[in-house]
């Protein structure tokens, strides 16, 4: 199984880059301890539609269109429920156990996710009910992704 990691937008130079390129590099390597065949990084463009609406219905086309085919897709969405970092790394594992191609992991633009892909989605996972900033949601998605393969790995970064 693949691991992606599909965002509107892109990063840019600074400490928020810095701090998501080093949890995806910890990441990267440890990926195949956790069972996976890989991890990656896929940036769309954030669409230059007038209206709200329009601009998330549009990224979530372009979204679905970068999730890889047959992947359990998860909405990262203030609206949804919180996991404990257990609970999202043993859903990852029973992906990667079950044969799943893909697990994907989805971060909206400014305005959010299209509603649209909630009835596709595998997961929506909150970091909590507050609005963050999307340069931390990646920051943080990354550094959970990373602590979720240490626990699959049996690896000791995650404490209780």
């Amino acid at each position: 199984m693949r691991l992606a990691l599909v965002c509107v937008g892109k990063l840019k130079a600074g400490p928020e880059r810095l701090l998501f390129d080093r949890y995806f590099k910890r990441l990267n390597e440890c990926a195949r301890r956790g069972g996976l065949a890989g991890v990656d990084l896929r940036q769309i463009g954030e669409s230059r539609a007038r209206r709200p609406d329009e601009r998330r219905a549009a990224e979530g086309a372009a979204i679905l269109a970068a999730v890889p085919k047959g992947a359990a897709l998860v909405l990262l969405d203030e609206r949804g429920p919180s996991a404990t970092s257990e609970e999202w790394a043993a859903d990852i594992g029973r992906a990667r156990d079950a044969s799943q191609t893909a697990y994907a992991v989805a971060i909206g633009g400014p305005d959010g996710l299209d509603p649209s892909l909630a009835a596709l989605a595998h997961r929506v996972v909150s970091f909590g009910q507050m609005t963050w900033p999307h340069q931390l949601v990646r920051v943080m998605a990354g550094e959970q992704l990373y602590r979720a393969m240490t626990i699959l790995a049996g690896h000791p970064y995650h404490r209780q």
